[in-house]
């Protein structure tokens, strides 16, 4: 589907660009995206995605908006206290950008719906807040077939990886699995929530921005993917550092000898 005049003009900045334009911009277009979360991570992500032009895009979230949520989830805002976070950025997506379909699931991502929900997707952004729910979204996107765009935050530091288990790299290796990174799902209280902890708010504006970059360089298969690759953020320190990521033969999803065979509810509940 061709470019309209008015999204030629909405688009000129990505249009001149040499690893964007008029195709690239279209690919954005008609391709698709589903996130995982519209908080802190979530909310810088959607609205640049919204900004970009991703012709779909699903918002998986069960919860409503509330007063604590503002100092970081910038998508929504103090009228909208008590709306379903869905409903709340899909209103600011669509201010934005009214050519995006914004398609809300007001749900848990869940083993009953992992599946069916990243089927109608292209890629998969998950800016969830715990890991049982970070296992889930890296395993179904493994089943899948789906490349993952995974991104987290503590107090002030983040970090952001690109999963693509199901494919393999250049050397026949397989890429490496989320569980290759964090092993087995910790146990409950190991890292506290952030309203425990606290979080500063400008942190997830940061990363979940990354999110989007990396979210957009996939669809358009331009620059260096973050697959096989970890990036950390100290926000305190002002520094980035990364560290590779390799294929553990061990683990229990994509390793020699799988014990990670299907989505189970027991393998994603706290200990």
């Amino acid at each position: 589907m061709a470019l309209t005049d008015e999204e030629l003009e909405r688009y000129a900045r990505h249009i001149v660009l040499h690893e964007v334009g008029g195709p690239g911009q279209n690919k954005l277009k008609n391709s698709s995206v589903l996130v995982i979360g519209a908080g802190g991570l979530g909310a810088p992500l959607l609205l640049y995605l919204a900004a970009a032009g991703v012709g779909r895009i699903g918002i998986v979230d069960h919860d409503t908006v509330s007063l604590s949520n503002l100092q970081r989830q910038v998508i929504h805002t103090t009228d909208r206290v008590g709306m379903a976070k869905t409903e709340s950025a899909a209103q600011q997506m669509a201010a934005i950008n009214p050519h995006v379909n914004v398609e809300q699931h007001r749900e848990r991502f869940s083993v009953d719906n992992a599946l069916s929900l990243i089927a109608h997707y292209d890629i998969i952004a998950d800016g969830c807040d715990n890991f049982p729910t970070r296992f889930l979204v890296s395993d179904a996107c493994y089943f899948g077939q789906k490349t993952l765009v995974s991104a987290a935050v503590g107090q002030f530091d983040g970090q952001i990886s690109t999963f693509k288990p199901h494919l393999k790299k250049p050397d026949g290796e397989p890429y490496p699995t989320y569980r290759c990174f964090v092993g087995d799902l910790p146990a409950r209280g190991s890292f506290p929530a952030c309203e425990e902890a606290g979080v500063m708010g400008a942190l997830p504006g940061i990363i979940g921005s990354m999110q989007a970059m990396e979210v957009i360089k996939e669809l358009l298969q331009i620059g260096d993917s973050l697959a096989g690759r970890i990036l950390m953020y100290d926000a305190l320190l002002a520094r980035f550092f990364e560290t590779k990521l390799a294929w553990n033969p061990d683990n229990p999803l994509t390793g020699r000898a799988p014990t990670v065979t299907e989505l189970r509810r027991e393998s994603y509940i706290d200990k």
